[in-house]
């Protein structure tokens, strides 16, 4: 047996907490605001940004663009977003917070998916490859490298 293999029950007990956070962060946001956490992360990039192009905004999130659009859907649909044809590119849309959106994303709580970013920005660059090659390592031991990524608690 290897010696470093003591620290698992605190591996996966970390991992536990991983997960409990995030879920614990969403159902807090969905329930004072009705939004999954991506919505309301895209809410709360679009506060701080608007307008933005669908493009960047799915950079910013790291998701794909057609992700997004299902997103902002369900935003435009509650009165949240709104989407214009883009002065200077005809073929591209800005997106805007309705002031209903303004309202609701001054008063949400933070969502995961930002604590998460500020985290890693914050991070040395040695402490960020420690966390990339971790990651890299979890995603190989569950044979997971072929999956999509999927936004978290959408």
């Amino acid at each position: 047996m290897k010696k470093h293999r003591g620290a698992t029950p605190e591996i996966i007990d970390n991992l536990r907490r991983v997960f409990q956070a995030i879920n614990e962060y969403s159902r807090n946001a969905e329930k004072k605001t009705d939004l999954t956490g991506p919505q309301l992360w895209a809410l709360k990039i679009l506060d701080n940004t608007s307008p933005i192009r669908v493009s960047e905004l799915a950079q910013r999130m790291y998701l794909r663009p057609a992700t997004i659009v299902g997103i902002l859907d369900r935003l435009e649909m509650k009165g949240l977003v709104s989407r214009t044809r883009s002065t200077d590119d005809r073929r591209a849309v800005d997106l805007y917070l309705t002031e209903m959106g303004k309202q609701l994303a001054d008063k949400a709580p933070e969502v995961a998916q930002a604590m998460l970013m500020k985290g890693l920005d914050e991070l040395t660059d040695e402490q960020f490859s420690t966390v990339e090659e971790g990651m890299k390592l979890m995603v190989r031991m569950l044979g997971a490298e072929q999956l999509t990524p999927q936004p978290l608690h959408s």
